[in-house]
């Protein structure tokens, strides 16, 4: 199989992330222009959520349709894959009559085998290990407010989750310095930890993780999956809870991040998406257009990287 896929941030070059996220920037301005712009006129995305999602498919699918194409909605109950029927030979039928596939899931692994026997791409829409498409939005995001990201710091505070795993490898793709204040035993994993090397610090402190930061990042305690751990988190991540005294400590043009749904009152103090810091509301906005952007990289015909 030939196909180009975006699994994880490690399967662009670090030049090919930039375009997609400058082209994102400029399909953006199409779309507040109200320009038509249709590459994907005719070809169709398939849509596999094995978890559930706002944002995810509702980027996908408005970007699907606002490229020219169209996007199919695909639960396990709508699809042999949730009664059995092999990931492979799903991804052989599915890519004979789909342009491309995003599938939101569980296992990384299901990404990786249905990409092993797919004609066409397969995007990552999330996994328990990664959340690449996120990561394209956050940086689009930082680079609209405060330019290039490279050589800055940036702070990761909370579960060493799948997004804290992504802001590692963004670290390495995008060359900023990472810092990770989690409890003991929710660090991130170690496979990724080993390849930042030095471009990541693991720390227990989130004052000392934030200072001088300028970007500022966290996620929910508790991922789908995780409910009966609830308690436990709350209990353990108290401490690491992001107000606007841990942002004061950041530096002075700080932007703060969520990748959403947010639980104010856990991972955030309630005000804190109302801060003129935090730029969460463009973060989510801009799933969209970098997707736009990747998918037309992926899936247009003829497409040539800038």
């Amino acid at each position: 199989m030939s196909a180009r896929h975006f699994l994880s941030l490690m399967d662009f070059t670090p030049d090919e992330l930039a375009s997609v996220i400058r082209r994102g920037v400029e399909l953006k301005h199409l779309r507040d222009q109200s320009v038509l712009f249709e590459p994907l006129k005719g070809r169709v995305l398939g849509m596999i959520f094995e978890k559930s999602s706002t944002r995810t498919r509702l980027s996908f699918e408005a970007g699907m349709i606002q490229l020219g194409g169209q996007a199919i909605f695909l639960s396990p109950r709508d699809t042999q894959l949730g009664r059995g029927e092999p990931i492979g030979d799903c991804a052989i039928v599915m890519s004979r009559m789909l342009d491309a596939v995003m599938i939101r899931t569980f296992a990384h692994g299901t990404l990786t085998e249905f990409a092993a026997n797919s004609r066409v791409p397969v995007i990552n829409g999330l996994s328990d290990d990664l959340h690449p498409c996120q990561l394209l939005a956050d940086m689009q995001t930082f680079l609209e407010h405060r330019g290039s990201i490279q050589g800055k710091t940036v702070a990761w505070v909370g579960d060493g989750n799948n997004m804290c795993n992504t802001y590692i490898e963004a670290a390495i793709q995008f060359g900023f310095h990472l810092r990770i204040a989690c409890p003991q035993g929710y660090e991130p994993s170690a496979r990724f930890l080993e390849m930042a090397g030095n471009r990541v610090t693991v720390l227990r402190d989130p004052y000392e993780a934030v200072a001088g930061a300028h970007l500022v990042s966290t996620d929910v305690w508790t991922s789908m999956g995780q409910e009966e751990e609830t308690a436990q988190r709350l209990a353990r991540f108290a401490p690491y809870q992001v107000n606007r005294a841990l942002l004061d400590h950041a530096a002075g043009d700080v932007l703060f991040m969520h990748c959403l749904p947010a639980h104010r009152g856990e991972e955030i103090s309630h005000d804190l998406l109302d801060d003129p810091r935090s730029v969460a509301w463009d973060q989510a906005e801009n799933r969209l257009h970098a997707q736009k952007a990747l998918l037309e990289r992926l899936v247009a015909p003829g497409y040539r990287p800038a």
